[in-house]
Parts: structure tokens; sequence; C-alpha cells
């Protein structure tokens, strides 16, 4: 059966989910910020027509922001991860196999279905609009790379009404000329150098390449992206990624801080998050490793160290790291100094279900304590992450983030949903 391939993008995505519930937005050039605030990471059209470039830091364009009036959100991954979910589950409703790719991009398999693709497509585009606010595009074509090619065209042409079917297009050739070797799925920054060191710099001459010349510079990798490019698909669904075999979670802080229980504060919560991913993947750690470092730009004496702690068996219950981050801490801290940023890894990490006991005696928690980590993560996962947290993490949180911009939680928290007055 010939394989056909839709790749529905989000437009803008974060910045999108913005403006869903914000409509006095819609024209207006809207930007959305990292963690702390510190750089552009969306921007709609409007804002990159202003010149507003992605990662760079947002004081560069404090003129531009201020003469064009420009919306700025600090990032709300809360509020975005759960509008990806309504567009996800929006999308299944038009095809049997989807293979979601990133929060904002899906492959549809539309292979086997007597339908008029660029129809098909355009009320696929509609009914998410309609249904989540979230406007998209999508590229349709015989191999996931034609299909993401035809995306980027599909997104930046208005003539094309959000939609490109490069399946049978007769001037499949022209756009594979328009696109240079960098914007090909799959050819990265290395590749496309040294691409372009041989002059081949579009598609196009990508695709007539001699298979032993890339198979040699580009390994059989690199074929595959070349054989996607003359139609020929190569690139199966993503297998499950294995398990992580590190897990680490780190943050700068939003001001310096200067006591050894703010510091705990911090560390637990970057220890509770790094727990809830280590059960998502079904795995236990024995390592821990805590590192603090103070505020580098200030001109002051600074300090910086780590320590890795180990456990008698490995765990995953988030009590017992953190008894074991507190006391990693306790051994690194040096009062006198400005903390700027502190993070916590773990390593040693293994599945869940083959876990070598203690000589002296297991630790392994219990089952009640098992379905209590169940629960909570269970919480966090529908009502977004901090609706269940530990106390060790404390309340007033000094060394929170800088999100001075933060948008509600519309959807995930009851205080936070839109009232409409009539």
């Amino acid at each position: 059966m010939k394989q056909t391939f839709a790749l529905v993008d989000c437009n803008s995505f974060y910045a999108s989910c913005e403006k869903v519930f914000k409509p006095s937005l819609e024209g207006r050039p809207v930007i959305v910020l990292s963690n702390n605030d510190g750089c552009v990471i969306a921007r709609t059209a409007e804002a990159k027509a202003l010149g507003i470039s992605g990662f760079e830091p947002v004081f560069k364009y404090q003129a531009i922001i201020e003469q064009h009036d420009v919306a700025v959100f600090s990032a709300n991954f809360t509020l975005y991860g759960d509008l990806s979910s309504r567009v996800m589950a929006t999308l299944r409703q038009f095809t049997p196999e989807m293979e979601i790719y990133s929060i904002d991009e899906a492959f549809l398999s539309l292979a086997g279905m007597s339908i008029d693709r660029g129809n098909y497509c355009r009320n696929i585009r509609n009914v998410v609009k309609q249904w989540t606010g979230i406007p998209v595009s999508i590229g349709i074509g015989p191999t996931k790379t034609l299909a993401k090619l035809a995306n980027r065209f599909a997104k930046k042409d208005p003539a094309l009404d959000g939609v490109l079917d490069l399946t049978d297009h007769p001037r499949l050739d022209s756009f594979l000329e328009k696109t240079g070797v960098k914007d090909i799925w799959g050819v990265g920054r290395k590749h496309s150098k040294l691409l372009n060191r041989y002059e081949i710099q579009n598609a196009l001459q990508l695709r007539d390449a001699n298979d032993n010349w890339i198979k040699k510079h580009m390994t059989v990798t690199g074929l595959r992206t070349v054989e996607e490019l003359r139609g020929h698909p190569c690139i199966e669904g993503d297998e499950a990624p294995p398990p992580k075999q590190c897990i680490m979670t780190s943050r700068s802080f939003g001001r310096d801080i200067y006591s050894k229980e703010d510091l705990e504060q911090a560390a637990a919560e970057f220890t509770a998050m790094c727990a809830e991913k280590l059960r998502k993947q079904g795995s236990k750690a024995s390592l821990l490793t805590v590192f603090i470092a103070s505020n580098s730009f200030r001109d002051e004496p600074q300090y910086s160290n780590s320590v890795t702690l180990s456990l008698p068996e490995p765990t995953d219950y988030t009590p017992r790291l953190l008894e074991l981050v507190r006391r990693g801490l306790k051994s690194i801290f040096k009062p006198g100094y400005s903390y700027k940023r502190a993070g916590v890894l773990l390593s040693g990490i293994g599945p869940g279900d083959t876990v070598q006991l203690d000589l002296l005696g297991s630790c392994r928690e219990s089952p009640g304590e098992y379905r209590i980590m169940q629960a909570v993560d269970a919480v966090n996962a529908r009502t977004g992450r901090g609706a269940l947290k530990y106390a060790a993490a404390g309340i007033d949180r000094p060394w929170k983030m800088n999100q001075r911009k933060l948008s509600p939680r519309y959807t995930t928290n009851w205080p936070d949903v839109p009232v409409v007055l009539a």
C-alpha cells in the first residue's frame, strides 16, 4: 500500500496558546520568554516581521517592544501542555494511525484513504482551529521528509491556505530547489556545511547526489534522507526511546539567595521533579548529585561545589531522595555567598523491576508508599505540576524563577477559568 503522510504543525504554538484566551491580541505581535524571562523562545508572524529573532535575549528588543506594543508573556508550560493534548485528541478523530512528533507536531497516516487529500486536510485545519483555537499548517507527502518540507511552504505562503500536497505534484522539483539543505529535516548544521562545501546547496541537488558519496560522508542515515527526498519512505515511526541514564533538573534563581534553608527548598523541588521523571520511565536510581553555584556576574568571591551520594538500594521514592539531597547540601554549603544556581542529578539508573537489594536489610518502599507516589503523580499530571507539592520545597519560595508576565492556567486551575459575564 502506497504511503502518504500529513504533517500537522501548530503555528507559533506557544504564542498561539496565549492568544486563544485573549482575542484582543489578534493582529498584535506576541512573544513568549524562556525560564526567568531571559530569552525569546516563541513569536508570532507579526513579531518576526519586526525583526525579533528567536533564542535571543529579550533586552535586545526592548525598544521594539515598547515602540510596537508587543505583547510579552512568560512561558506557561502547564497551559501549553494541556492545549497540546487537546490538539492531539482532535487530530485522532481523522486517522487511525498518528505519531506525535513533538508538543506541536504530529504525523498522520493517510494511506489507504479514498479522499481528496487537500480538502480533507483543510477540514482538519478548520476543525482544529474551531475546537481548540490553535491555527495549524499541514504538509502532505509520500514520505515524512517531503511532508515536513511541504509543511514549511504551507506555513510561509498565504496563497496555499495552510495546506500543500507534494504527492505527485508537477512542481515538486521547484519546491526542492527552493529549499536549502539546512532546512531539510534530518540534515544537521555539520552536514549542511559539508554539503555546501561540495556545492550541494538545495534539496534538489541533494536528491540527485551520488549514493556512494552520501553514504561515505553522511552514513546510512544521510542516505535515508536522500531516499525520502526521492519519495521512498525510509523513516519508520519512532520506537519507544530508551530510558534515560541520567536525569537532571537545575535552575537559575529569580534572585540571589543566601541561606541554606532556601537552597534546601530549591534542591527539594528539583529532586521531586527528577523523581517524577524517574517513575515515569519505570526506573530507579542509586546515585544522587547535588550542586550549587554562586552568582558569577557579581564582582565578589565565588564558590561552587557538588557532591555525589549513593543509596544502599536504588529507589524512586521521593521522600528517600529528599533525605539524601538534604544531607548532600549540608556537606557542601558555605555561608556568606550569594547563590544563583543549583541542581540535582540522578544517575546509576536501572529498571525499576530488577533492583539489587541491600545485603544488610532492604529499604524498599512499601506498597502504601508506592501508591502514594502514584497518586501524587496522577494528580499533578491531571491538574498541572505543583498541584501537590512537598513541604520541603517551601511555601514562599524566594528562589523561584522570574515569571512576571505569566498568564493564568486557564484550563487546569479552577480559579483561573475565564468568567463570562452575560
